[in-house]
């Protein structure tokens, strides 16, 4: 029964965590934001290409998938499937079988694991992030720092140590996916957030254009 319990925990948090809504966003818009920006179909991109505000709709819809796959897991299996759900969240928003296996970076999707798991902590990651934003304007090394800080948050505001240890390969793997970022961090090539959006209308776009 409980092998049953945890297979449907990975199924519903894997098709929850696949869909792509920065990519149906763009196609809504008239893009495909994979041809666009990084390529990325994360809240991030989106940004950048179609700015703030649509962002923000992708921000919030990636988060509610994590915070929908720890609910669904907790009530299945607990804490544990808590923890299953949101990783495999992230793992399907990555991965996503509706675009071919590909997909973000993960970290709203995170973002939303660990409102579920710790609100707390989700402020004030969500704190450091908009400092860095505001300040040097790398979304990059403000995700980079929330996914290290994470479980020593979690721990401070006493969440179960099932969350707190076991976010640990969540963080690990987010970090893993920034290694491009950090390289062109390292070279000096990394793109910075604007406030404006790049394009003044979706029909501006330009395919050809990254």
């Amino acid at each position: 029964m409980d092998v049953l319990k945890i297979a449907a925990v990975i199924v519903c948090a894997y098709f929850l965590g696949a869909i792509p809504f920065g990519y149906l966003v763009g196609r809504l818009k008239g893009i495909n934001i994979r041809e666009h920006g990084s390529g990325n179909i994360g809240f991030t991109n989106v940004w950048r290409v179609l700015g703030f505000k649509i962002g923000l709709v992708v921000l919030f819809c990636d988060g509610l998938k994590g915070w929908l796959a720890c609910f669904v897991g907790f009530q299945l299996f607990g804490e544990w499937g808590a923890l299953i759900g949101g990783i495999v969240a992230i793992l399907g928003h990555s991965f996503s079988c509706f675009i071919g296996f590909k997909g973000g970076k993960g970290i709203a999707t995170g973002g939303g694991m660990l409102l579920y798991m710790s609100p707390p902590t989700l402020i004030v990651l969500i704190s450091l992030v908009a400092i860095v934003c505001v300040t040097i304007r790398y979304m990059s090394i403000g995700s980079i720092l929330a996914a290290f800080l994470a479980p020593f948050t979690l721990y401070v505001f006493g969440a179960s140590p099932v969350y707190v240890f076991g976010i640990i390969p969540a963080a690990a793997y987010v970090i893993y996916l920034h290694i491009p970022n950090i390289k062109r961090l390292m070279n000096g090539t990394e793109n910075k957030l604007s406030f404006k959006k790049k394009y003044p209308d979706a029909s501006d776009a330009n395919p050809s254009k990254k």
